[in-house]
Formats: C-alpha cells, sequence, structure tokens
C-alpha cells in the first residue's frame, strides 16, 4: 500500500524495538490496515499491546527503510475484552503476566478497567492477587492515566515531553494550579525552565502582564542574565531599567518588589564603594561573603628561620640546575611563609619555575601538594609543566552534581563535598585564576581546612572569567594578603616573538606586523574570503609540518560569534573544506547544524553527570567516570541514527555518548571564540584581523589570543584591526565586590 500521503496512523503497539530511556525516542511497530508498520517518535511511555494514534508523516530511512515519523499522537484506552487482554498480557501493569491478565479479563470482561479504578479491592477475588496487589495495580494504571493526561496538557503550552516529565514529578496534579495561577514557579523549581519558557506558558494561560508573579521573576531573570555576562551584582536603577526594558512595563513601585523578593530571601541589597545600592541574587552575596571569610581564616603568617629557608631554596636551585632570581626568590618565601599568595605575571616571567620550586620546597618537608587548574587544557598544561598530577578543580573537589540541562544559566548549583570531608593536602596550588569564577572560588575553599597553604597563580591581564565575579583581581585589589607581581621576562622567553610582543601588545607599544618571524606572522589579506582561504591552508597545508602538530591541535581563535570570519560561519567553511559529506560518513543535522563523523567539536556547557569511558589500544575499559566540562574538545567517532546518539573521543581519550537531544551542549570547533580558549594552550593558533564590533576591538582579548600559541602564531587579515585591537584598552565594567567584603570582614567597623 502507498502510504507516501498518509499523515496519521493508528494501531495496536505489537512491539518496542528500541526505547532510550533518558530522552523517550523510540522505535516501536504497530499493525495498520493489516499491514506492521515501524514508527519513531519521543513518547513519554509506551507498552506492547497499547492502542495509539498519532500524526506525522512517512519518511525513507537508508537502512531501516519506510518510517512513520511522529509528530504529535495520543493513546486511547482499550475498548472490549479482547482489547483490554492484549493491553494486560503485555507486561505493562506489574504484577500482571499473561496468565493473571486471562484470569482478570475473564473475569469482569468489559469492566476490567472500571473495576481497577473504582472498586479495586475486588481484584483480590482473583486467585493469586492479594489486596496490598490489588491496591497496587490500580494505583499504576491511575499514575499512568495522570502521567499522559498531564503531559498531554502541558504540550499545549509547547512544553517539551522531558519538561513535562520533570514537571509532573515535581508537582503531580498540582501542575494545573500552578501553570494556571503562577507558571513562573517553574522557572524557579524546575531544572531546564527558566523565565522566558515560564513567560510563554504565562501568555497562553492568560496571566496579565502586570502579574505580580510575571514582574518579579522578571528581576530575577535579569540578575541571573547579569551574572552570564560577569557580573556579579547590578545597581538598583540599571536593574529597574533592564526589567522596565525586559516586560515592556513602567514599574512604579518597584522598590516594593525588590523588599518583597528581599524578605524572600531571593537577594540581597546593600551599598557599594560607589556609594549606590547593589542588588544581588542571594546565592551570589553569599558567596561573595563566604569566600571573604575563608580567604581571611587561611591567611596566617609562619615565621620561618630565614637561614634554613634560604639553605632549602639553594639546595632546591642546585638540584634543577636553576639560579632564581631576587623576585622569584621573594616568591617563594612568601609562599612558604604566607596562608595565602597570589603570583601574578604574564608570559615568560618565570611563573612555572617558582611553582616547581615551591613544590619541591613543600615535599621536601613531607607535605603533600596538589595542583588543580579551571580547565582540563590548562591542567593539562600544568602536569608537563610541573610533571606532577594535576586536576581540574572540579575533580579535585569530586563535584559530581548538576547537569547540563540548565547549566547556561548562573542558577546552576554546585554540589560538591560536604564540609566534612575536606580536602586531605597541605598545599594547594592553583593555576590560571583569572578564569575562576565565584561560584567555583566557593566551592573549592568550602573544602580547604584552616591551615592548608593557598598559592594563586595568574595573568591579570588575561581575559576575566565567563562565570559572575571578578576574583583575581578583587582579591588582589583588596591589599589584604601578599602578592608577588612578575614582571622581568627571562632570556629563552625573550626569545620568542609570541612573548615579546604579547608584552608590547600590553604594554599599549607599537608590534612589527611582519612575515620574517619565526613565530608571529602576520599574512596581510583584505577580504574576509582572502582571509578564510589563507587560514584554511595554514591549517591544513603549512602549520602541521611547521609546528610538528596534527591539524585537529592548531586552532583557529576569532574575537566574535557573528561576523564575516566569526565562529559560526568559520566553522560552516572550514567544515566543508577540512570534512566534507561522503558516501558512508554519516552525520545529523541539529538545528542549524550539521554534525559529521571526523568533526571536531567542543562542549560548552558543563555537565558534571555525563558518563565517560576510556578505553586502550584493544578496546577494553581502563577508566570511567563522570563530568564533561566547558572548553572540552574532541572528535566524532560515530554517529547512531538507530540509537539516537554521537560518540566524541574528547582529546584526552574520555569516550561520551550524546543523544541527539544533548546536541545543544555540542559546537564544532574548527573555531573557536578567544573566550572559549582561556587556560588553553596550542601548538599554533590562527588568528583572523577583520572588522568585528567595536566592544570585542580590546587590547586584553588580543593578548589573550596572542599567548594562547605555544609555537607559532599566524595573524592573517587586515594590519589597522591589529592596531585598533592593541589600542583598545576599554574592558566592560563589572559589578562585583569581593574585596569590599574582604576588606569589611577584616576590618569591620565596632
Amino acid at each position: 500500500m502507498d502510504y507516501s500521503n498518509c499523515d496519521y496512523v493508528e494501531g495496536y503497539v505489537t512491539s518496542v524495538i528500541f526505547r532510550n530511556e533518558d530522552n523517550g525516542y523510540t522505535v516501536f511497530s504497530i499493525v495498520f490496515h493489516g499491514e506492521e508498520i515501524t514508527c519513531v517518535g519521543m513518547l513519554v511511555t509506551i507498552s506492547a499491546g497499547e492502542f495509539i494514534t498519532a500524526h506525522g508523516r512517512f519518511v525513507h530511512h537508508p537502512v531501516y527503510d519506510e518510517q512513520f515519523s511522529i509528530q504529535s499522537y495520543e493513546f486511547k484506552e482499550p475498548e472490549g475484552a479482547e482489547a483490554i487482554l492484549r493491553y494486560l498480557s503485555s507486561g505493562i501493569i506489574k504484577g500482571i503476566g499473561k496468565k493473571m491478565a486471562e484470569r482478570v479479563v475473564s473475569k469482569f470482561a468489559d469492566d476490567t478497567f472500571r473495576i481497577m479504578e473504582e472498586e479495586p479491592e475486588r481484584l483480590a477475588e482473583i486467585k493469586g492477587i492479594s489486596l496490598d496487589g490489588a491496591m497496587q495495580i490500580s494505583a499504576q494504571v491511575n499514575e499512568k492515566r495522570e502521567i499522559r493526561s498531564a503531559v498531554m496538557f502541558l504540550q499545549k503550552y509547547g512544553i517539551s515531553m522531558k519538561l513535562a516529565g520533570k514537571i509532573y514529578e515535581r508537582y503531580g496534579a498540582g501542575l494545573y494550579t500552578i501553570i494556571k495561577e503562577n507558571p513562573y514557579k517553574l522557572a524557579e523549581e524546575v531544572r531546564g525552565i527558566g523565565f522566558k519558557t515560564a513567560d510563554d506558558i504565562a501568555v497562553r494561560a492568560g496571566l496579565k502582564v502586570d502579574s505580580e508573579f510575571r514582574i518579579r521573576s522578571g528581576i530575577i531573570y535579569c540578575l541571573e542574565l547579569a551574572a552570564n555576562n560577569g557580573h556579579v551584582y547590578l545597581p538598583l536603577e540599571q536593574l529597574e531599567q533592564t526589567t522596565s526594558s525586559l516586560l515592556l512595563l513602567d514599574i512604579p513601585d518597584f522598590d516594593k518588589f525588590l523588599m518583597d523578593l528581599v524578605i524572600d530571601k531571593k537577594i540581597v541589597v546593600r551599598r557599594t564603594k560607589d556609594g549606590t545600592q547593589g542588588v544581588y541574587l542571594k546565592m551570589y552575596a553569599s558567596m561573595e561573603a563566604n569566600v571573604s571569610r575563608a580567604l581571611l581564616d587561611l591567611s596566617m603568617h609562619r615565621e620561618e628561620e630565614p637561614g634554613r629557608l634560604s639553605r632549602q631554596i639553594a639546595r632546591i636551585e642546585k638540584i634543577q640546575k636553576i639560579e632564581l632570581d631576587p623576585a622569584q626568590r621573594e616568591a617563594v618565601e612568601i609562599a612558604v611563609q604566607n596562608g595565602v599568595t597570589i603570583i601574578t605575571g604574564g608570559p615568560g616571567t618565570g611563573k612555572t619555575t617558582i611553582i616547581n620550586t615551591i613544590i619541591r620546597y613543600f615535599e621536601s618537608e613531607g607535605l603533600e601538594v596538589a595542583l588543580a587548574a579551571p580547565t582540563g587544557r590548562a591542567a593539562k598544561r600544568m602536569s608537563e609543566a610541573t610533571g606532577r598530577d594535576a586536576q581540574t578543580i572540579h575533580r579535585l573537589l569530586g563535584i559530581n552534581g548538576g547537569s547540563s540541562e540548565d547549566s547556561d544559566s548562573v542558577t546552576e548549583t554546585l554540589l560538591i563535598r560536604q564540609d566534612d570531608e575536606p580536602l586531605e593536602t597541605d598545599v594547594v596550588i592553583i593555576d590560571e585564576m583569572s578564569m575562576v569564577d565565584i561560584a567555583l572560588m566557593n566551592a573549592l575553599l568550602k573544602t580547604i581546612q584552616a591551615g592548608t597553604r593557598l598559592i594563586l597563580v595568574g595573568d591579570t591581564d588575561q581575559l576575566p572569567s565567563v562565570g559572575p565575579g571578578n576574583v583575581l583581581k578583587d582579591i588582589i585589589r583588596s591589599e589584604e594578603f601578599p602578592v608577588v607581581n612578575l614582571t622581568k621576562i627571562f632570556r629563552q622567553a625573550a626569545e620568542s616573538d609570541i612573548v615579546t610582543n604579547a608584552h608590547r601588545i600590553n604594554r599599549g607599544e607599537e608590534v612589527e606586523l611582519t612575515t620574517r618571524s619565526k613565530d608571529f606572522i602576520f599574512l596581510k589579506r583584505d577580504s574576509a574570503d582572502q582571509i578564510i582561504s589563507a587560514m584554511h591552508t595554514l591549517l591544513m597545508n603549512k602549520l602541521p609540518s611547521y609546528v610538528g602538530a596534527d591539524p585537529s591541535e592548531i586552532q583557529i581563535l576569532t574575537p566574535s560569534r557573528k561576523s564575516m570570519v566569526g565562529v559560526d560561519r568559520l566553522n560552516q567553511v572550514m567544515q566543508e573544506l577540512v570534512n566534507p559529506a561522503a558516501p558512508g560518513k554519516a552525520e545529523k543535522k541539529f538545528a542549524e547544524t550539521i554534525f559529521r563523523v571526523g568533526d571536531k567539536v567542543m562542549q560548552v556547557k558543563n555537565n558534571y553527570q555525563k558518563d565517560w569511558v576510556i578505553r586502550d589500544e584493544y578496546n577494553a575499559e581502563k577508566d570511567r567516570g563522570a563530568g564533561i566540562y566547558n572548553g572540552d574538545t574532541g572528535i566524532i567517532t560515530a554517529i547512531s541514527s538507530f540509537a539516537q546518539q554521537v560518540t566524541v573521543r574528547f582529546d584526552d581519550g574520555r569516550i561520551v555518548n550524546f543523544d541527539f537531544e544533548e546536541l545543544t551542549d555540542l559546537s564544532l570547533a574548527y573555531a573557536i571564540t578567544i573566550h572559549k580558549a582561556q587556560g588553553s594552550e596550542y601548538p599554533a593558533v590562527i588568528i583572523p584581523m577583520y572588522p568585528v564590533s567595536s566592544m570585542l576591538m580590546n587590547r586584553n582579548l588580543l593578548y589573550t589570543a596572542v599567548t594562547r600559541a605555544k609555537k607559532c602564531v599566524c595573524l592573517v587579515g587586515q594590519p589597522e584591526i591589529f592596531r585598533q585591537m592593541a589600542a583598545g584598552i576599554n574592558e566592560q565594567k563589572r559589578f562585583s565586590s569581593l574585596d569590599e567584603r574582604i576588606r569589611e570582614i577584616g576590618h569591620p567597623i565596632s
């Protein structure tokens, strides 16, 4: 029969071929007009024996032939003894198998479902069913009906099946009242539902645009957006303007709503250093206070016998065959004698030498040293530089909570080891501190015991953290802790044009743009297409042999996402040039992106629960665990349309399966933004120089990009764009107050 124009099917489910319980993707068969039809789609629940009516269209699958792709569906409760018997015989109800189903239907016939719902105790009349068992059977039947009704109801409001399941799990039958009276409650209490979704539901539910619930939720949402842009708080006046613009409302009694949120412990309002009122989400106000207290608790001076300290450092110099300069020696001495030490400096200023000397000093004293950095790439660099094991801060802390579903929201919770399980170490050294936001710093300090030395290493001229806060700069600005600022560039580093030009950029000095340098090369090109063509040649033909690396290890860094040489366009073009479509090469289109076997991809959200496995050359399992983090990169090794999964092997060997609906967590990574490259180091980087938004034409963005390269920087484009970026000293102001909290707690007003 020709079904090409058929937009619906219906019939009894004969078998469930495949089901992904995480996302509800299901492949099953039904009998339609006497023929067995294969159906595919996202369904909340399904079992053999159920009667389904589904709307959608027939599609041709290259492997599995004709399938019906479901867009919407509904289940019909079985009618008549034969249909009821088929349904119950499927095993859908625990406690009823095929034999028991025959007994039940034989006794109650067409009245079976009414008995189960209204007189469940009568099921105990059947041999083999106790009174308790009868009640459990009734509860299952009712729950399945309620879940389906709830999902169908919520889908009318544009809520996906997966979110609908979460809402039902959270509220049960109470969800109908919440949707009717205050759908904004969903944004506060259900992972994966934000203000925009709740606002759409509210519009469909007929709530007024000036509803108190809407205004309160809008205020919280604006503070969350601010935190996504790096702010710990917003000035009250700016928050009021932002909220009014978002809601398209004048809010004459704005202070009243703020006071209500303060009383409900959702926000904190306090005076800031510039004399204005600052409005904080409660969690961030608490984090700044917690971090301040913890740092001050750790900050204690330890007097070491000067002669002994000098002798130990000299012994380590001899072993390492190095000679520390006075600033480096001072840094080691300060780290030994203080509970909290900050070491800052640009490339080539000897930070690694200092870290290695500090490690060896403490190890010689019999102390245990833990090394960590914010990202996997930064931790790997730290390991290579020190010869010691270094971890991400997340793994150091044993973070194992949260999910990717709402990790783009600032309300993502860092679930860490409890306070009664502190880190068992004597010294903690954190590298790339400029990347650490207030939430991660708070998580770290909760696990560090009093008496542990904390050494923070970073470059204050790098880009600030993606998350909220200005942690490293604020700690330095508080002037409560010893800071070593390294400025001398050592001879070997000074031989690198990458290092010397990075410092010139930072100081606002002229940089010679030439093709003659061995590691800092500028190729002049005018148009975007010429730039892209040159970058492709560098990536695939010139640089791999020059720096001794695979093309996948070389990274294109660009300031913007949306421009002629932005991430979106570059990834699309580079994918077609580097990894074009080919017969037999699997691919999956998700939203506007095509993912293809062989593509270079990046994880763009933290997902602390995502399982991974590492296998050896014989495919035997070596290790397994959980946690994939923002910035991790890898290669797509397989795409299964049957399992609805994409397999990625990350750079450190971890293998992860992503359901198709989780592809929102991945992006192509032939090109990435400079922000995403923080903490990473590549054999070579390629940077387009082409007009972008004035907000991105700043010095520390260029400085950060240049310092990501280990062996070679290639800039391609217009020299005047380079000069404009190098001259741009405007950085977005971040509203943070960790320095104020530290001073207040350290010097309370009596």
